[in-house]
Order: C-alpha cells, then structure tokens, then sequence
C-alpha cells in the first residue's frame, strides 16, 4: 500500500479560504501549525478521493492514526506531527477529533438539520482553531468564540463548493429540511443555475452563518499573542465578505471565492483594525482636568 501523501490532490496551505500560519504568525509556531496542517490535508485528501472505495478510505484513516498515535502505521505525515506534538507536549486530540469527521465525510452524505451540521463542526472545524490556541498557549477560555468562527468558516465553505460535493462526492451538507422548508431536493444542486427556491434556501443559511460569524465577536481581543489576533481579525474579515458574496450570488454558476489580490486586500483591512483595536485596549488611561 503506498503512502497515503502520494494520494493527495495537490492542494496546499496557499490554496485555502483562510490564512494558515502566514506570516502574521510567529516564526517558532508556524512549523508546529504546518506540521498539523500536512497532516489534517492528508487525511482530507482521503476522504475526497474520487476512486478510493469507502472501505479503504477508513484503513487509511486507520493508518494516519496509528502513525500520530505509536510506533506504527507508516504514514509519514502521522510519524512527523506525533514528534512534533511531543516535543512542544501539546495534545493528540485535536487530530484525533479530525480524523473522526473525516471518517463520518466517508460513510455520511446527508445532514438532516443544522444541529447536526454543527456537530459535524465540531470535529472537521473546531479542533483546528483550539489546536493553534493551544500552540499560542492561550486560555481555553476563548474556545467558545473560536468554536463559532471556525464552524462558520466551515459552512462557508460548504456553501461555496455545494454542487461540487454533490456532483462529485454525492456529499451534500445543506440541511435537508432546510431543502425541504423550499419544497426542494438535493437534486437542485446538480443544476446549472440555482433555482429562485434553491437561492433562497442557500441565502437563508449564509444568514445564520453570518449570525454565526457575530458570535465569535470580539474573539481576537480575548487572546493574549497580538499577531495570533491579527490573524483572528484577518480570518474574521475574510469570512464576512465571502458572506456578503454568498448573500448575492448563486455559487451553482457564479464565483463566490475571493481572488489572491482581493483576499489580500480585505485582509489588509482586517489587520489593520485589529491592529488599531489593540493599541487602543492597550493604551494607558490619561486623565482629564477640568480648567478651574
């Protein structure tokens, strides 16, 4: 059996919605967030593989674990995050909890409401944000603001690739009674163009993802690493404006990803608010005197 990096679709840390360890992140974590991240990309690739069957996708899953795990399992990307994990004593959960959902990506194509999409959240999303919180050692009191971002960028994404996973993976992750609430299927998603039904459907969910979004408000002022909240505040900005995308367009014909300039420029904003949010928490009170 070959090596289950030798299977990846050749996506990388550049190719995502949202910063992974970019510059913004301090040199000494981001080969601990990358290492996690090859690893997490692997295991993604897996579950997405157009000719893999399901039971092997599940061995090899199987095997990226046992690697991350033991002295075991071969999976070169489990054996290089297990060292790393070890040496800076961070936790295995957050893999863990990730493999576990791809594994449900293997043998769940149907979500039947939006609780059951948020517990879905809460293994493919979640444990990626508290993993890099934990490398900044920061307090698991930020964990709630982290949960609702990283699931809303989660949805985001669903939302955005929705045709792509039904036509290619028979993967739908709309709620199906959100579907059914507009007297449509899962079969709308193979059309060319959103129906009227299918738009409203989708707009309604890009709502509660954007009330989603608000609830990770004021999530970068609570950690205590300056250029782990700018990062925040990038991601969070990123975030609202593919909101504001899915909201208008209908991603079954148009593009509702940002391209490399324009992701740069609305980061740039989101950092540069961040940034000013900060020195203002920061700044020391001054006293005002009332002229005699």
């Amino acid at each position: 059996m070959t090596h289950s990096g030798e299977l990846r679709s050749g996506k990388g840390a550049h190719d995502e919605n949202f910063p992974v360890a970019s510059w913004l992140i301090k040199p000494r974590h981001r080969p601990v967030i990358l290492a996690f991240y090859e690893f997490v990309r692997v295991a993604d690739d897996i579950a997405d593989h157009p000719t893999l069957v399901p039971q092997e996708k599940l061995a090899r899953l199987d095997r990226l674990e046992a690697s991350l795990m033991q002295d075991g399992g071969g999976e070169p990307e489990g054996v290089a995050l297990r060292a790393v994990l070890r040496r800076y004593s961070l936790p295995t959960r957050h893999a863990q909890d990730l493999l576990n959902a791809f594994r449900q990506d293997v043998t769940k194509l149907r979500y039947e409401t939006w609780d059951e999409l948020i517990d879905y959240c809460s293994r493919s999303a979640m444990p990626v944000g508290r993993f890099v919180l934990d490398v900044h050692g920061e307090s698991h009191a930020t964990w709630p603001a982290n949960d609702a971002l990283c699931a809303a960028l989660q949805i985001i994404n669903h939302l955005q690739d929705c045709a792509a996973d039904y036509r290619k993976l028979d993967r739908v992750y709309v709620p199906l009674d959100a579907l059914a609430a507009h007297d449509i299927g899962v079969e709308a998603l193979a059309a060319e163009r959103a129906s009227p039904a299918l738009r409203a459907c989708l707009h309604g969910l890009a709502e509660r993802t954007a009330a989603l979004l608000q609830q990770s408000h004021g999530f970068d002022v609570s950690v205590t690493d300056t250029r782990l909240a700018l990062e925040i505040s990038v991601i969070q900005t990123l975030a609202a404006h593919l909101i504001k995308l899915l909201r208008a367009r209908d991603p079954l014909r148009e593009r509702v990803h940002l391209s490399k300039a324009g992701a740069l420029a609305v980061a740039a904003g989101g950092g540069a608010r961040a940034l000013l949010r900060r020195v203002l928490r920061l700044a020391p009170a001054t006293r005002r005197y009332q002229t005699p």
